[in-house]
């Protein structure tokens, strides 16, 4: 989301490092730059790259990716562009198109970006890729009823690992970061806790672990929970997640269910 997007970027810049901000949405990319040029001044460059991770292939992605950073030395990259449905349903009853775009952008587009400054990294033989992964995938067996998102970051997760073996060689640090609920639009928190932190909350804990362990949880109170969840049966969690997500399910359907109601009604009226 902007809101998670921003605060990793307000993270990075107090820590010193000038960015390359990257969004399908121009609008948004020039109000967070403007916001951190305020805030940072001229201590950091900002600049921004207006890309679609959705709807451009492969070839475009990594194009544009490497001419916005051609003579620039590239030291991070983060990986945190996600979507999600927008409630938990079975695989049977999810639109094809968002369900194109939950793969091409949660598992296809950190792909590309990471081939599109690995070249660069190699070169310098130093540099740190930071992937966005789920509690969903690195401590259930199973998310039912949100299928494909669940595996697009167990992808996340075993592309990291893998990339990490293969490029520690060159100096180049891969990480996943697996977080559990943070309060964001996607997940439908509006409001932070202990457990579901702020975006800004998170992002402190995430950018102190870059550069650690390949798989982690930086936040500590995730990362309780996670071992929580690995004592108990897959069974019960199997158990728990299908009764919890299949409830949200028949919630949020009877809610799109009023609505298209109510506006037919209003159309009848009119």
């Amino acid at each position: 989301t902007h809101h998670f997007d921003r605060a990793f970027a307000f993270q990075l810049a107090s820590k010193g490092l000038s960015l390359i901000l990257l969004d399908r949405d121009q609008a948004q990319l020039e109000a967070t730059k403007r916001a951190l040029h305020q805030e940072f001044g001229d201590k950091i460059e900002v600049r921004c790259l207006v890309v679609d991770l959705n709807k451009l292939s492969k070839d475009e992605i990594v194009k544009a990716i490497r001419d916005g950073i051609d003579g620039v030395d590239v030291g991070i990259l983060i990986n945190n562009a996600g979507v999600a449905y927008t409630y938990p349903r079975f695989l049977h009853e999810a639109d094809p198109d968002a369900t194109e775009s939950v793969l091409n952008v949660n598992a296809g587009a950190p792909t590309w970006a990471t081939m599109a400054v690995l070249p660069s990294m190699m070169k310098k033989k130093r540099g740190a890729i930071v992937n966005m992964g789920s509690a969903s995938a690195h401590v259930l067996d199973a998310y039912p009823l949100v299928s494909i998102y669940g595996a697009t970051k167990a992808y996340i997760e075993h592309f990291s690992r893998s990339i990490s073996v293969e490029y520690g060689r060159y100096g180049i640090d891969v990480q996943c970061q697996a977080p559990s609920y943070i309060a964001t639009k996607m997940t439908r928190r509006t409001q932070g806790s202990l457990f579901v932190p702020t975006a800004e909350t998170w992002c402190q804990a995430s950018a102190r672990w870059i550069g650690y362990d390949t798989v982690c949880n930086p936040y500590w109170p995730h990362y309780l929970m996670s071992m929580v969840f690995h004592m108990i049966p897959n069974f019960v969690l199997d158990w728990y997640f299908m009764r919890s997500n299949l409830q949200a399910r028949d919630f949020y359907m009877k809610k799109d269910a009023d609505r298209a109601e109510s506006e037919e009604n209003g159309k009848k009226i009119i």
